[in-house]
């Protein structure tokens, strides 16, 4: 069996480059996004409307044609509280809808595509997607953050309706919904959020680490077996349960 040819978004740093790390050391061809051109990076802004499918095309010259996986990871995280002005409020809605969910369909769209025209028989997997949701896609997030949870929630649909709609064609979706997650686990993260407040609601004692959502999303890309297609796994030290 060929190793997968893989493509993450937003994988230059946090969850993405975890993920992106974790592929590569599992034997995948990872091919890895960010905002900006790097040495071994397509850079695309996805606020863009042209952008997605600008590196769908990049990603699949570089994979000589064939993409097995898209990890839909790329996201936007930024308050925008009920104060701001109207237009500020407004712009900061539609960039984050645009790059957490809008651009995630369309990469779901050109992969579901590539992968209705290839070869291969009904039972055969031919590709799998794994969205990086979160746990405000069930729960619902901050005042400031009404933009990131709907953006959330949507993934979560969009997710669903793929699974549902394409399994009979051997094309596969899980979504992944974290709680918070810490790159460092530094005193001013938690402070930002919350502080004591924040772990209180957090029965495990802390937030995950990138590492441990990478464990998933391989799993998920790699490994999960056909009949998990719809899964959405919740990985937020049971602060939501479902």
């Amino acid at each position: 069996m060929h190793a997968p040819t893989i493509l993450v978004t937003g994988s230059t740093r946090g969850i993405g480059l975890a993920i992106a790390d974790a592929l590569s050391s599992a034997g995948a061809t990872v091919i890895r996004h960010g905002s900006r051109n790097g040495a071994g990076v397509i850079g695309a802004d996805l606020a863009a409307p042209g952008a997605p499918d600008a590196l769908w095309q990049q990603a699949l010259e570089l994979a000589g044609g064939r993409i097995d996986v898209l990890v839909n990871n790329a996201g936007q995280f930024e308050a925008s509280p009920l104060e701001v002005s109207d237009i500020v409020w407004l712009d900061n809605w539609e960039d984050t809808l645009r790059i957490n969910l809008t651009a995630a369909a369309q990469l779901s769209r050109f992969a579901v595509r590539h992968w209705l025209a290839s070869d291969g028989a009904d039972d055969a997997v031919r590709g799998r997607i794994v969205h990086i949701a979160s746990r405000a896609g069930y729960r619902g997030d901050s005042p400031d953050h009404w933009h990131y949870a709907a953006a959330k929630g949507g993934m979560i649909a969009l997710h669903k309706t793929i699974a549902r709609g394409y399994a009979a064609s051997g094309i596969l979706s899980f979504a992944i919904a974290p709680g918070f997650t810490d790159t460092a686990m530094a005193g001013d993260y938690l402070a930002s959020r919350g502080g004591a407040a924040l772990l209180a609601d957090i029965p495990l004692g802390r937030v995950a680490t990138p590492q441990e959502i990478a464990a998933i999303a391989r799993f998920c890309a790699l490994d999960a077996p056909p009949s998990m297609t719809g899964t959405v796994i919740d990985a937020n030290g049971a602060s939501y349960v479902r």
